[in-house]
């Protein structure tokens, strides 16, 4: 199995690059399933549904989201009926949506996709370890379902590669989402379980972090700037991870990047 996850959609062009992008991506990858973190897609903060149904209808399996879901309003009756548009499953009870899906292909296998936050530095959420852990106490990886993917929102490398280790070998795939810069530790961890600390933004990289310099660097100084999202050449950023059908563990991790000003892994 083959599963294609794109890091955080930052932004209009961004979300045109990347759109524009998903079928050939289908074709030269092979893919079973595209995830996509659309957490800053409108604008750089949260997504609308006008934004979701158009990476729906690109052929995107799942979308994923972190600490901005909730940005925009018209966001929550959206969410709230959609079974593939996901907000970290940690979030306080009551949230709207769903923290988790299922996805069954025509020949029995099934794949879990989980969506989660990490804590240190970041909003006050559940714990994700004793949140994770318990959503996967009666789960068997290889036998409940043929794959299980992570995306874990945090900010903190410590708490991502802590939590990592931790459930290594009881999901396929736990890959880090939120900083906007692509770690260089893509590897297969010890038991089996596909790890990159973050996968990186699909934006442009001539910023801070996806907002415009001058904005960005201003609120260092006097904190009365508004961030604009950066306009200018894109980069997408992803990865591709190759999984055993029948054990679930992880055969294969490559790191995506394509375009812009980061050095790529694949022509554009």
């Amino acid at each position: 199995m083959r599963i294609l996850f794109l890091g955080d959609i930052v932004g209009r062009d961004a979300r045109k690059t990347v759109l524009s992008k998903i079928e050939y991506f289908k074709q030269k990858f092979k893919t079973d399933i595209i995830i996509v973190n659309i957490e800053n897609a409108a604008g750089g903060r949260g997504v609308t549904p006008k934004i979701a149904d158009q990476f729906f209808n690109s052929g995107v399996d799942v979308l994923t989201t972190g600490n901005h879901v909730w940005d925009q309003r018209e966001i929550f009756s959206y969410i709230s009926t959609s079974k593939y548009l996901l907000r970290p499953i940690n979030m306080p009870d009551g949230s709207p949506g769903l923290g988790k899906t299922e996805i069954e292909f025509e020949n029995g296998n099934k794949v879990l996709i989980i969506n989660c936050i990490a804590n240190l530095f970041m909003p006050d959420n559940e714990s994700v370890f004793k949140s994770i852990e318990k959503l996967l106490l009666n789960v068997k990886l290889g036998e409940d379902y043929n794959a299980i993917f992570i995306d874990l929102h945090g900010e903190a490398t410590s708490e991502k590669t802590a939590f990592a280790n931790y459930f290594d070998g009881k999901v396929s795939v736990i890959i880090g989402t939120h900083t906007h810069v692509p770690t260089a530790d893509a590897r297969i961890l010890p038991n089996g379980t596909a790890y990159q600390t973050d996968v990186g933004m699909c934006g442009n990289y001539d910023s801070v972090i996806g907002m415009d310099k001058k904005a960005a660097i201003d609120r260092f100084f006097s904190k009365k700037s508004y961030l604009t999202v950066a306009e200018g050449e894109i980069t997408i950023c992803g990865v591709l991870i190759e999984i055993n059908d029948f054990t679930g563990k992880s055969n294969n991790i490559k790191p995506i990047r394509m375009g812009g000003t980061l050095t790529p892994t694949e022509e554009n």
